[in-house]
């Protein structure tokens, strides 16, 4: 008989405005799991890196990567006590915005200190890779109304979108299940969720894609 597969840690990725955060936050209350949020609010370089990227890339790379180190310990030393796990970020994704982000002297800095650290990540056992075009990541992003991000370019989107889809051509460590959310909004509406989280219940290991239209709102 096959028994529906439940992930223990589930880690939510996507580029920045797809949702990450809302359907962290979402699944963790559905499968009653201890949630893992990436809290950039925090890090005091990055309202400074939008405003002046060259300046500040390097500082806010290296704060997002020693948060990171302190997060992965916590969620190590409490692996015993969590049945279930839910996480906004990947510890690929700090590298995937250095590349973006720092010069080869600034990224061999980077590369050195996230050596030096030996961050011991746990695997996730299922990746969730939200997608969604440039222009409807800025509108999100416009609408949620956090000041400092006001000013992301499309060009600057649109790298960060393609780096996102490069980067998860080739990731093979974990299941994953790659959603679209161009047409309908599957994080912020009931409804929507609704649909998504049917898609979850459902999934099997593996590699899986998930490209719901208006449509599947009337079913």
């Amino acid at each position: 008989m096959v028994t529906s597969w439940q992930p223990r840690y589930i880690a939510v990725e996507g580029p920045i405005g797809v949702g990450k955060t809302t359907l962290a936050k979402r699944l963790a209350e559905s499968f009653e799991a201890d949630l893992v949020l990436e809290e950039p609010q925090d890090n005091p370089f990055l309202e400074r890196f939008y405003r002046d990227p060259r300046r500040y890339a390097l500082p806010t790379q290296l704060y997002f990567i020693f948060q990171r180190a302190r997060q992965y310990q916590a969620m190590r030393q409490a692996d015993m006590f969590e049945p279930v796990r839910v996480t906004d970020f990947l510890l690929e994704k700090d590298r995937l915005f250095a590349q973006l982000n720092l010069d080869d002297d600034e990224l061999g800095l980077y590369d050195l200190v996230y050596e030096k650290l030996a961050i011991d990540a746990p695997v996730p056992d299922l990746v969730v890779y939200l997608q969604a075009p440039a222009d409807v990541l800025l509108r999100r992003v416009s609408t949620r109304g956090i000041a400092y991000e006001q000013g992301i370019t499309r060009e600057y989107m649109s790298r960060v979108s393609e780096a996102y889809t490069r980067f998860f051509h080739h990731f093979d460590r974990s299941s994953v299940l790659i959603v679209n959310t161009g047409e309908i909004d599957l994080v912020g509406t009931d409804s929507g969720y609704a649909i998504l989280l049917d898609q979850l219940r459902g999934l099997r290991p593996g590699r899986h894609f998930f490209n719901p239209g208006p449509a599947e709102l009337n079913r």
